[in-house]
C-alpha cells in the first residue's frame, strides 16, 4: 500500500517511470536501512493509516503525502539536524518531478514540525505531527516495541547517556496540557498516552 500510494502521487506530476522507480527505491532503501528499528517502512505504513482516517479533514493531501514520505528519509541518531536534511532533500527530489514552489514549501515546514511537534497554525501540519505521535497512545505491547526499537536506533550510547536523554522527552510530553493538537487524535491517544508515558518513566526510574 505504501509504495503503491507513493506511485500514484509522483504519477500527477511526471510520467517519467525511471525517475520515479529511482525515486521510489531512494525511500525503501532510506527507511529500510540495518541502523533503523522504528523509523522504518512499517512507520510509513502506520502513518498512512492514521491520516486516511481524516483524510476528509485535510486540505493538502499532496503536500501531506510528501511530507510522509520524506520526513525521516533522513535519519542518524548521531545527528541533531535529520528534519533539517531530509526537509533539504525532500525539495531536491521534489523539484525534479515539477511540484510547485508553495507545495514544497509547505512539505518542508511540515517536515521541521517534527522536530518540536508543536501547534501550528496550518491545521494539515498539525494532523500530521499527530499521526507521527500516535505510537505514544497504542496500547501497552505496541508501545513498549516502541521503545525497545527506538533504544536500538540509539544502541551506540550506553544507559548511562541515554536513559537521562529518554526521561527529559519523557517529562517534556507529560508536561504538556495536550499532546495531540487536534481534536480527534487527542480523543483517540491522549489518555492511553499519558498512561505508557508514565508507566515507561517510573521503569526507567526503577
Amino acid at each position: 500500500m505504501i509504495k503503491e500510494t507513493f506511485l500514484k502521487l509522483i504519477a500527477n506530476y511526471t510520467d517519467d517511470d525511471r525517475l520515479t522507480s529511482e525515486l521510489w527505491s531512494e525511500i525503501e532503501k532510506n527507511y529500510s536501512s540495518k541502523k533503523r528499528h522504528y523509523h522504518t517502512l512499517q512507520h510509513l505504513d502506520n502513518l498512512l493509516a492514521q491520516l486516511t482516517e481524516v483524510k476528509r479533514e485535510i486540505h493538502d493531501w499532496s503536500t501531506i503525502l510528501f511530507t510522509l514520505y520524506y520526513h525521516d528519509i533522513i535519519y542518524n541518531s548521531l545527528k541533531s539536524d535529520n528534519e533539517e536534511k531530509s526537509a533539504e532533500l525532500a525539495e531536491k527530489r521534489m523539484l525534479q518531478v515539477s511540484v510547485p514552489n508553495v507545495t514544497i514549501a509547505l512539505c518542508k515546514e511540515q517536515i521541521l514540525a517534527t522536530k518540536s511537534h508543536l501547534k501550528s497554525e496550518n491545521a494539515d501540519t498539525n494532523y500530521f505531527t499527530d499521526a507521527d505521535l500516535s505510537v505514544l497512545g497504542q496500547d501497552w505491547e505496541t508501545y513498549s516495541l516502541y521503545c525497545k526499537n527506538v533504544r536500538k536506533e540509539y544502541a551506540v550510547y550506553p544507559d548511562i547517556m541515554y536513559i537521562p536523554g529518554r526521561k527529559k522527552v519523557l517529562k517534556h510530553f507529560l508536561a504538556m496540557d495536550r499532546i495531540f493538537k487536534t481534536d480527534f487524535f487527542h480523543t483517540k491517544f491522549e489518555q492511553q498516552a499519558k498512561q505508557n508515558l508514565q508507566k515507561e518513566l517510573e521503569l526507567l526510574n526503577g
